[in-house]
């Protein structure tokens, strides 16, 4: 990335400024192909403990299984309204065998001998087989630091979005069919752009100051 590429702090920050969690989509616009490849490319890139990305991202295309989950998201609109959305999951369960398919894909990518990597798979198993190891909360925050960037990403380029909490998992994976595939449903985000008359829009972003949650020791 070279220096002429590069956004500035005000650039930044008025893009973080403009985001907000849009309660109203315009149904009608869709993110261009090219925006969202690089969308989902800043799901592939996000960044997680050890790099183990314990993770998958289910995009819902179909607009039938979109209504199913809008019963099943307190019958907010975004569900369906939104031009994509992402259903966040987690593997439902975590162990070696994860972190041997990670390994793996390593030295694939590194065109190095996995041997190389013995060390390193050791330090993950034993992180993880720890007595008091909380697996899926372990995992949750991973997912949700994919979820931010996935959001940041978005803000860079001028597409609206709105991380879904209000949702029934276990419906979500019922629809998805997700238990089959060996995941498990954490939260979802839309991903489009905000309608016109969307009151939320303009509304000013309540935060506390920079002294109440900054603090430099």
């Amino acid at each position: 990335m070279t220096s002429s590429s590069t956004l500035t702090p005000n650039a930044v920050l008025e893009r973080l400024q403009w985001r907000y969690a849009v309660k109203k989509f315009d149904a009608q616009k869709t993110i261009p192909n090219d925006t969202w490849d690089a969308l989902e490319q800043s799901l592939v890139l996000a960044p997680s403990s050890f790099g183990l990305q314990p993770w998958k991202f289910f995009v819902v295309d179909s607009p039938a299984k979109r209504e199913q989950l809008l019963a099943a998201s307190w019958k907010q609109r975004q569900v369906v309204d939104a031009s994509h959305y992402v259903v966040f999951a987690r593997p439902a369960t975590l162990g070696p065998a994860d972190v041997d398919r990670f390994i793996d894909r390593t030295a694939e990518v590194r065109g190095m001998s996995r041997a190389t990597f013995d060390g390193y798979r050791n330090v993950i198993v034993q992180f993880i087989q720890q007595p008091r190891f909380d697996a899926a909360g372990w995992m949750a925050r991973q997912a949700y630091l994919a979820l931010g960037q996935f959001m940041t990403a978005a803000a860079a380029m001028g597409v609206d979005t709105c991380p879904m909490e209000g949702i029934d998992p276990k419906q979500y994976d019922a629809i998805l069919g997700l238990e089959a595939k060996g995941y498990v449903t954490l939260c979802a985000c839309a991903a489009g752009y905000r309608a016109a008359d969307d009151k939320h829009a303009t509304a000013p972003k309540v935060r506390y100051p920079t002294a109440a949650v900054i603090e430099h020791v």
